[in-house]
């Protein structure tokens, strides 16, 4: 096994610069405020972990999954997440009794962070690109490359999340974070029909 130090940073900085307006960002960010983010961390670095693993393996080959889908599965996801962070931005209580609702322990952050993320990086554009550059540039440099720009993006995202949640009202972030799932539902909703 030779690394390829070029082929590394080529993966990194690629893979980041598309993950990063992500969908996978904007939710790691929502999941963030409302869950403890290390767990979260874990939870969608775990799911990276096995997408890239699958893109690398896999090649070319993970293009002709049905992306209809994948999609459709992204979107009712994201619809849930929704549903879930609007209902819980609706309490009139204090914050002791909104934080008491709070996604906890470790298993149930890290499970929900995992499945977000590994149901809904099918087919995405950065799973993809994983694949082509394995192709062309070596499986475990492309792999380390990918894997860290994923997980620095999450860290990103969760990181961001955790200032804003500091600043602004748990209830304020849960209704943006809410808002931006439910145009992620409909983007990926649209997706489907428009291809």
């Amino acid at each position: 096994m030779s690394l390829d130090p070029l082929a590394i940073i080529t993966a990194f900085g690629l893979i980041f610069l598309a993950e990063l307006p992500d969908k996978t960002m904007f939710a790691s960010l929502a999941m963030g405020t409302r869950m403890r983010p290390l767990y979260v961390w874990f939870g969608t670095s775990a799911a990276f972990l096995a997408h890239v693993a699958i893109a690398v393996a896999a090649g070319g080959l993970l293009g002709l999954l049905p992306g209809w889908s994948v999609k459709l599965v992204s979107a009712t996801l994201f619809g849930f997440g929704a549903f879930m962070l609007l209902r819980g931005s609706g309490d009139e209580g204090e914050g002791e009794d909104t934080a008491g609702k709070t996604v906890t322990g470790f298993w149930p952050v890290f499970t929900t962070a995992f499945m977000a993320v590994f149901i809904s990086e099918w087919g995405d554009l950065t799973q993809i690109t994983t694949a082509n550059l394995a192709a062309t540039n070596g499986t475990w440099s492309t792999a380390i490359g990918s894997l860290a720009a994923l997980m620095s993006v999450s860290a990103l995202a969760l990181v961001a999340g955790r200032f804003i949640a500091k600043r602004v009202p748990l209830k304020t972030v849960q209704r943006i974070g809410g808002m931006c799932m439910l145009a992620l539902a409909i983007w990926s909703l649209v997706e489907v029909f428009t291809g």
